[in-house]
């Protein structure tokens, strides 16, 4: 039996579920937290958009292959 946590909608994923709810809000939150402490030292936007890069692709693309492998195909 196959558990769905997310439905697809275009390109992007949707929790249908309370796992999936929590493991969004949990990047969500780990992505605002890695955001705000990267700012608070940088000294331009272009500081800012290559501290958070390399943490914001790895939420999400660890956050896509959890919702393409918990989605209903």
């Amino acid at each position: 039996m196959k558990t769905i946590w997310f439905k697809r909608l275009g390109w992007f994923y949707l929790p249908v579920s309370l796992p999936g709810l929590v493991i969004t809000v949990a990047a969500l939150a780990f992505c605002a937290e890695v955001f705000l402490a990267i700012d608070r030292k940088s000294h331009s936007v272009s500081d800012t958009l290559y501290g958070v890069f390399p943490f914001f692709a790895t939420v999400f693309l660890l956050l896509d292959w959890v919702a393409g492998r918990t989605s209903d195909k």
